[in-house]
């Protein structure tokens, strides 16, 4: 791993992991995921969150060199996740005078996961706006209930101006790894942290109110420029609007006629001047990815065979997820197909209908099993309300 500057006194010694396959059991992250984890070196010695157990060997190595023979003071809980606490045992046991820095949640929750020897001697309860001084470092903590766990606070350094952020703006992908920020991000934040919104904007209304220089999340690279960017894509994401204009078209198809029109429709749109098109296959793309682009976009097209009756599974999945994580405020329409029944449009529709703040666009594409000429001009017509 390239060498992570942070400052004099506050070292990085987190470890990449390009082996997992699936972050969480269920995100592809090709260029693997960073476990972030820091350490203080002040009068007093704190440890800001731990590791996953998958690298605890590393992060200890990491922590030991920039120790250099000093004990630990304080370890700092911000969220109990294994891919930040699991290695909280370890730590707790090789420095049994460190003190355990949490809020009640925290302490609540502890013992789910570990058996910590003298717990409650050596906890160290903060609340809304409590601090700890280190010496010439002092810790101001903030609570950030559901982003995305219950226990989850954020703490915020104030000598140096710098916000200990826990999965907050965080992404997929190891700190050797050169790639853009907001697209791992983006796919990290709304699979991941989407569904709470609400919470995203209360936890961004304290951080207004703080002079922050820096960011150092728990999953990512550190921030230390433009950071009025990362947070005011973090302010449109929470809002739940849109990032960017353009259409994303997802179909699911069983033997590949649904997706020929969905690819016929994107030339339709893409002839009529549509900014942006984007294509996904739900049955063999990356589902995250679908779900990122959906919440991306401000228009989106379910493009779905019928089946059973229903619908298509990868397209109720897609679905669930979307509903899920609060998809909202955007403009929705609909192409079905069927050799003798279709019934899918019906079916989107049903789950659509509960969603916030959404506008279903007329006519509906009506397919039986290939695509015909009155298709293509059913097409044109909903291309044209869509772009109006």
């Amino acid at each position: 791993m390239k060498d992570i500057v942070i400052t004099d006194a506050i070292k990085y010694i987190g470890a990449d992991d390009k082996d997992l396959d699936l972050f969480e059991s269920q995100y592809v992250i090709p260029n693997g995921v960073s476990y972030n984890s820091y350490v203080i070196l002040d009068e007093k010695v704190a440890v800001m969150d731990t590791i996953d157990q998958r690298r605890t060997d590393e992060w200890l190595a990491n922590l030991e060199r920039e120790l250099d023979g000093r004990n630990v003071d304080y370890i700092v809980v911000s969220h109990l996740e294994p891919d930040h606490a699991a290695s909280l045992q370890v730590l707790a046991e090789k420095y049994p005078e460190a003190k355990l820095i949490g809020n009640a949640k925290t302490f609540n929750m502890i013992p789910q996961f570990f058996s910590i020897d003298n717990l409650a001697d050596r906890s160290v309860t903060v609340k809304e706006g409590d601090t700890v001084s280190l010496g010439k470092h002092t810790l101001q903590f903030f609570m950030a209930p559901m982003v995305h766990w219950p226990e989850v606070m954020v703490a915020y350094e104030q000598s140096e101006k710098i916000l200990f952020s826990a999965d907050g703006f965080g992404k997929f992908g190891a700190l050797d790894v050169d790639e853009d920020w907001a697209c791992e991000a983006r796919r990290y934040y709304f699979n991941i942290v989407g569904k709470y919104g609400m919470q995203v904007q209360a936890l961004l209304k304290k951080a207004a109110g703080l002079d922050i220089q820096m960011i150092c999340p728990l999953h990512g690279p550190i921030l230390k420029e433009n950071l009025g960017y990362y947070i005011g894509l973090y302010d449109t994401w929470s809002k739940y609007e849109p990032e960017d204009e353009g259409i994303v078209i997802a179909y699911a198809s069983i033997h590949g006629n649904t997706g020929k029109a969905a690819k016929k429709f994107a030339e339709i749109l893409e002839a009529k001047g549509a900014k942006k098109v984007v294509v996904t296959d739900l049955s063999r793309d990356d589902m995250a990815e679908a779900v990122e682009d959906a919440f991306r976009y401000d228009t989106l097209v379910l493009a779905c065979a019928t089946y059973d009756g229903g619908l298509f599974p990868c397209m109720e999945d897609f679905l669930h997820h979307l509903k899920a994580k609060n998809y909202q405020k955007r403009k929705i329409a609909f192409m079905e197909n069927g050799s003798w029944a279709p019934t899918a449009a019906k079916n989107m529709k049903a789950i659509v209908e509960n969603f916030k703040n959404v506008e279903l666009v007329d006519p509906v594409v009506t397919i039986k099993s290939t695509m015909k000429e009155e298709n293509v001009k059913t097409m044109e017509e909903l291309a044209d309300n869509l772009l109006a």
